[in-house]
């Protein structure tokens, strides 16, 4: 069952990001490939990016940002998307997790936070390995068993009195790009948010070492995601509101966030 359902799941996800691939470097040679994003105050889709997306992105100096150039050939469709995720923020999961964080005591969303980060581990540890980064790899395997073991299944984070296992996060993107793939055109995807051609397949790679994708039926699973999603997105309540305030142009502040988080993980 689980096999049939990844097959053909699968299938269509890598078809429609080829058939997207295809579009994107030919528009590109017509629109030209190589213009650089444009620089600007940073605004994120809360629940759509990853959390450290806030915390490290909007610091970021102007010099910083005129650096990086991804093509966009995909601006009208990457609009449009940038818009739907736009409105699905304030009108669904805005209320849900709000009203999420009103009923739930912060120690519970917490640990539901932990549980969820260390449930993920195989997908860093793998990705460490891929990178031939082994000091992180072990850093990675030996937060998850203290995590585990005496922080009960995760729920509760004593690796994180220990320095020396916090270490960057690394996904099938970033081990991408260190192996010199390109990030290819950058595009946005209804729900997931921001991305290029690069991390959108480095997400379908990492999808298979989420134990969560394994959980039948698939319409459980796509519960359990929505749950986490609420859940984090109730510790980032406001902060997009606040920098989308800011920003002059919002769908090129995400990208030019989006971009430079990119990079900042990938050198890291």
């Amino acid at each position: 069952m689980m096999e049939r359902r990844y097959s053909v799941g699968t299938a269509m996800t890598v078809a429609t990001l080829a058939l997207c691939l295809v579009l994107a470097l030919g528009g590109g040679r017509v629109a030209g490939a190589a213009s650089p994003i444009g620089a600007g105050a940073a605004a994120d889709e809360g629940a759509f990016a990853d959390e450290d997306f806030f915390e490290d992105e909007f610091g970021t100096d102007a010099g910083a940002r005129a650096g990086s150039a991804v093509p966009d050939p995909l601006a009208p469709f990457n609009k449009a998307m940038f818009h739907f995720n736009d409105k699905l923020y304030f009108w669904v999961l805005k209320p849900a997790a709000t009203g999420y964080k009103t009923v739930t005591p912060a120690i519970v969303r917490t640990g539901v936070k932990n549980f969820f980060y260390n449930l993920t581990t195989p997908i860093r540890v793998v990705n460490c390995m891929l990178q031939g980064k082994s000091e992180r790899m072990g850093a990675e395997i030996g937060r998850f068993m203290v995590n585990t073991t005496v922080g009960v299944l995760g729920f509760g984070n004593p690796a994180s009195r220990d320095p020396r296992l916090a270490v960057p996060e690394e996904d099938l993107g970033q081990t991408f790009a260190v192996w010199g793939i390109g990030d290819g055109p950058y595009i946005v995807w209804p729900v997931l948010g921001p991305s290029t051609i690069r991390d959108s397949f480095g997400m379908i790679g990492d999808g298979f070492l989420d134990p969560v994708g394994y959980v039948d039926p698939r319409i459980l699973s796509a519960g359990i995601k929505a749950f986490d999603t609420i859940n984090a997105t109730s510790f980032r309540l406001g902060d997009y509101e606040a920098l989308k305030a800011s920003a002059i142009i919002p769908y090129e502040a995400l990208r030019d966030a989006y971009i430079q988080n990119r990079k900042k993980k990938i050198g890291e």
